[in-house]
């Protein structure tokens, strides 16, 4: 496959890169500051202890590690679409 122009993979780029960012901003500011007081009242407990508080500390940290994740996922197949694979 030959190499597709640059400013099409930088931008398909961008815009995994925006979207993730947007998802671990969520995760990590909404779940785990704005809505811990929510979350805590109405969401069930996990492991002996609110959602809310849960989200704020172990929550954040699964989303960002499923985030990571799914990053190196799709960087590899736009990577392969776009012709700059390392498997040859």
């Amino acid at each position: 496959m030959e190499v597709d122009h640059p400013r099409a993979h930088r931008r398909a780029c961008l815009k995994i890169t925006l979207c993730l960012l947007a998802v671990w901003f969520t995760i990590s500011f909404g779940a785990g500051i704005l809505l811990r007081d929510w979350l805590d009242a109405h969401a069930p407990m996990v492991g002996g202890a609110p959602f809310g508080f849960w989200m704020a500390q172990q929550g954040s940290i699964l989303g960002f590690v499923l985030i990571l994740i799914v990053f190196a996922c799709l960087m590899n197949r736009l990577d392969r679409k776009h012709g700059y694979s390392e498997e040859r």
